[in-house]
């Protein structure tokens, strides 16, 4: 509901059937990871869509509502499939990350262009919507890094590990990959998977105490 009571434009979209609010949102994370946000045209997403372009903007008023729903939809999709897959759960940090990982390949399947979006919108230099999306992404990442750190427990690492420092490690590594695939511009799910799983058994054997030290 918006502040005078009355519907918000995305309580008409969330009033749409789920196959149909999907293909509005791949739709959008389509176009605008191939493109930049001032050249992503809405009659494009519009048209893949299989909607009007005056029924987007039914849904949403402006560009920038929608890129910005985009954005936050990624986030609030990537949270709910971690949940869904107990990435939350385990003590253990390396099974946080399998977990994780099949979290987000799943994700996707799902959504094929996600990943695309997310990145390309996080460079976006377009001064409308590019300090909405770096506000929105520290507290995103701040939120789930001190998530994660609080759950770590420090047994399962080399002793006098910095253990935000080698989380932190791992996001940039993984975030290093993804923006190399990006750049070949296509995404190979199952090798991706493989990928993650090898670097997460390296992360595990380079920090993870070893046997003999807990003898």
């Amino acid at each position: 509901m918006d502040k005078s009571g009355g519907v918000s434009v995305n309580d008409k979209f969330f009033s749409l059937p789920e196959d149909k609010q999907k293909r509005i949102i791949n739709a959008g994370f389509r176009v605008f990871s191939q493109n930049s946000y001032k050249k992503s045209p809405v009659s494009e997403i519009a048209a893949q869509a299989g909607i009007s372009k005056s029924l987007l903007f039914h849904y949403f008023r402006n560009k920038k509502e929608l890129y910005l729903f985009l954005w936050e939809e990624a986030a609030r999709i990537t949270t709910e499939y971690l949940r869904e897959y107990g990435c939350y759960e385990p003590d253990s940090l390396f099974e946080m990350l399998h977990r994780g990982t099949k979290a987000k390949m799943q994700i996707m399947r799902s959504y094929p262009d996600i990943a695309f979006f997310v990145i390309k919108a996080y460079y976006e230099k377009e001064e409308e919507i590019s300090a909405d999306i770096q506000r929105s992404y520290r507290d995103f990442l701040e939120q789930k890094a001190q998530a994660s750190v609080l759950r770590i427990d420090p047994e399962e690492f080399i002793p006098g590990i910095d253990l935000k420092m080698m989380y932190q490690e791992m996001y940039w590594a993984s975030e290093g990959y993804l923006f190399e695939v990006m750049r070949r511009g296509v995404i190979d799910i199952d090798q991706l998977e493989k990928d993650f799983e090898k670097l997460i058994e390296f992360w595990k054997e380079t920090y993870g105490r070893k046997e003999e030290q807990e003898r």
